[in-house]
Order: structure tokens, then sequence, then C-alpha cells
């Protein structure tokens, strides 16, 4: 039987967060402590564990078929595989960071200074198409201490929450560009590894798309109701059944999260009762 072979890092955030969204889809994996391969108890997929930044060439190289890696490491690698699916999440910057004491107005501040970075290429791209010339030093680790010990007058690193910028004495001047965890595959694969990636997908966005959608149930009188179907148009449009109160009615239908406050005043202003909201485990659109 041919099996699905998809690499992720091998430790830190994004290993757990990888981990967790194949558990989501349903996808048991016999992981044991410190594996470098582990197999699906319950769908035909093997996990590589490999180190992040060698992840894309596997990937081209067929090694593996997919995989999970950061926006960032492609962009940096530039191997040619094929982005598939948006993850949403382990989201963070490219940015450029000086000494917080430093008075930085624009990027040209940067002509002709020393920048400390572990993304060479993503760096050198930036400063070709703003017409900078300035001299990188590569850095596999820690870079944010390159200020500090004189080896260079700005840093281009990631950022996530900035913690580690401001316990070195540094601040975020310039964002180059926003990252998230992203579906790669190899560009060849065949019809019987396609057909398994597209079910895998399948059930991502089932979980993706439960991740920012919740289900609410809310009563409201007939009256309202055209009102608040206009709120809640839902997947299709909401579900109505009636009450045993006559001219009332219960109104069930999803809202994204990122529209959930504005929407809940809205209705209770257009005469809605009893709202709940439920999670969503999957949603299949």
């Amino acid at each position: 039987m041919t099996n699905l072979k998809i690499a992720v890092q091998k430790s830190g955030r994004l290993n757990e967060d990888s981990l967790t969204l194949l558990k989501e889809c349903g996808i048991s994996i016999n992981n044991g402590r410190d594996q470098l391969m582990a197999q699906a108890s319950n769908f035909p997929l093997e996990v590589l564990y490999l180190r992040n930044t060698d992840i894309p060439q596997y990937v081209k190289d067929g090694v593996a078929d997919i995989a999970i890696i950061g926006d960032n490491t492609e962009k940096e690698k530039k191997t040619g595989i094929v982005n598939t699916l948006n993850l949403g999440f382990s989201k963070c910057r490219l940015s450029i960071a000086v000494s917080k004491n430093v008075d930085f107005p624009d990027i040209s501040w940067l002509q002709g200074k020393r920048i400390a970075t572990s993304y060479p290429n993503s760096l050198k791209d930036f400063l070709t198409e703003n017409n900078i010339e300035a001299e990188i030093h590569e850095i596999s680790g820690s870079v944010e201490v390159a200020p500090n010990i004189g080896l260079a007058d700005a840093i281009c690193d990631l950022v996530s929450t900035g913690s580690t910028l401001f316990k070195n004495g540094l601040k975020e001047v310039y964002k180059i560009f926003d990252s998230q965890a992203i579906l790669v595959a190899n560009p060849n694969l065949s019809a019987e590894k396609k057909e398994l990636l597209d079910q895998l997908i399948f059930r991502i966005k089932a979980v993706l798309a439960s991740k920012y959608n919740k289900y609410i149930l809310l009563n409201a009188p007939e009256k309202a109701l055209d009102t608040i179907c206009s709120l809640l148009p839902g997947m299709k449009s909401p579900t109505v059944l009636p009450l045993c109160e006559k001219g009332w009615v219960s109104v069930h239908s999803v809202v994204n999260e990122n529209d959930f406050w504005e929407v809940i005043g809205k209705l209770k202003n257009a005469g809605a009762e009893g709202i709940l909201i439920v999670p969503i485990e999957k949603m299949i659109l």
C-alpha cells in the first residue's frame, strides 16, 4: 500500500502545532521518544522528523512527499516546492531590529551598515529591492546578541512576541514579511499520492474552518427574523425552528470568531434572546 511521507520539524513549537493538527484530523501517530520516523496507525502516512532548514530540500528531492514548514523557510530556500495550503498557525514575521537607543528614521539607515541574520537570501532580496548596500553577516543561531558584541549594527530575524528582542536591548523597526505554517508538496507526486494528499487537505480544511467559526443558537421573535437572518448568513442560510411559544422561533447558524462580539451586539439589539455559543469540532464545507 502506498504511504504519504510528511516531514515535520523535529522539535519546537512548529513540531507541536503540526502533530496537534494531524491528531485533530483523526490521524493517530505512534510517536515514540526521539524517533526519526513514525507510522500513522489509521491513515497511510509516515512522519519524518527533520531539521527545519533541511526539509524543503528533502521535499524537492522526493525523500518526503509533503511537509509542514514555516513560509519563511521556503522563501529563504527557494526550492520550487508547491505551497498547497496556508495553515494559519505558528505565525511570526521576518523583521529588522536595532539597539533600542538607536534613532531609526527609515530603511535608508541600513545603507552601509552590518546586518546579522540567519536568513541571508531573504535579507539580500529585501536590500536589493530597496537599493540598499549593506554587509550581511550570516549567523546560524542567537542572532540577537550580534549588536551587543559589536558584530553588527542591526539584525534580521524572526519575531513572534518580541520578548527575545526586548531581553537583549533591541527593538523591532521594520517588518520585511509575515510568515505562517504552510503545507508544501513535491510537484511530481504520483496519482496515488496526490489522492492521499487531497484526502489529508480535506481533513485539514475541516479542522481549520472549525477553529475560526462558532455554532450559535438563539431565540427570536418572528417579527425580527428577517433582520436576524441578515446578520447570520451561515454556511447557506440559518436554520429556523418554531418554538412552543407562539410568535417565537429558534435560529441556528454559524458565526465567524473574528466578527463574534460585533454580531452578538447587533443580535441583542434586534431582539434575540437566550443566545448560546457552541464550539465546532469539525466543519465540512
